[in-house]
């Protein structure tokens, strides 16, 4: 049985609009181990965004248990929560997220300069994560000088170069046509398959299909959490071609 790195136990998030409470969790449960592919699906409204923002330590629950590697993260101090957020979570948002000024090489660096990363190692380490997403040829250019699909394969690149336990991605395909889609969900297959952990924020069917295990959920609560039987696999490795 693989390591527990998220665990979360009735989870409950309230806002207050105008004195009346709104709930946009209600008791979500979940666990994801170590190389879990899932997607989160849901309707909108249905809390998607927020246990997101959950599980990436970018909010905090109103009430339940979240304990990230065993640790209560309900006890953690922001910087406890943002060295979570810097080393073990990798993030990639629809809308790419990139220094328009900055390289490619530059962008993915970035991460590494936060966890003061020596200049040569985050050179060193910055561009394998280039060639890792097959852009070594476009480590110089900037985001106007990449198509939409390198973009996401940039923010993919700067997710990875730190290594993490996870990466947490958006409607990472929400911006890009359909053909590049499939190829940023292939890298994402390929990233797996290395033994990475991806956690998918979706409201695309198809696009959730790609993932191994999928979770729906619905005015806030968990609607259904099965395994795809089966999960697309679209080709050959993106790096390779």
């Amino acid at each position: 049985m693989k390591d527990v790195i998220i665990d979360i136990k009735n989870i409950a998030k309230i806002y207050h609009m105008g004195g009346e409470p709104v709930y946009a969790l209600r008791d979500v449960s979940l666990q994801i181990r170590q190389n879990d592919y899932i997607a989160i699906m849901g309707p909108s409204g249905s809390g998607k965004s927020t246990l997101m923002n959950i599980l990436g330590c970018l909010d905090t629950p109103t009430s339940g248990i979240y304990r990230f590697k065993g640790e209560d993260v309900n006890q953690m101090d922001d910087n406890d929560l943002a060295a979570i957020r810097n080393r073990e979570i990798g993030f990639v948002f629809q809308t790419f997220n990139l220094l328009p000024r900055y390289s490619a090489l530059k962008n993915v660096e970035l991460p590494l300069i936060y966890a003061g990363v020596s200049s040569d190692e985050r050179r060193k380490r910055a561009e394998q994560s280039l060639t890792n997403v097959g852009l070594q040829d476009r480590m110089h250019h900037k985001p106007n000088e990449l198509s939409g699909g390198q973009r996401q394969r940039v923010a993919v690149a700067r997710a990875l170069v730190t290594s993490p336990s996870i990466i947490l991605a958006d409607e990472p395909t929400g911006n890009l046509d359909t053909k590049t889609g499939n190829e940023i969900m292939q890298l994402f297959h390929d990233l797996w398959t290395s033994g990475n952990t991806i956690i998918l924020v979706t409201h695309e069917p198809d696009i959730a299909q790609h993932a191994h295990r999928i979770l729906r959920l619905r005015d806030g609560l968990v609607e259904s959490d099965a395994v795809n039987p089966n999960p697309v696999y679209s080709g050959p490795s993106v790096a390779s071609t």
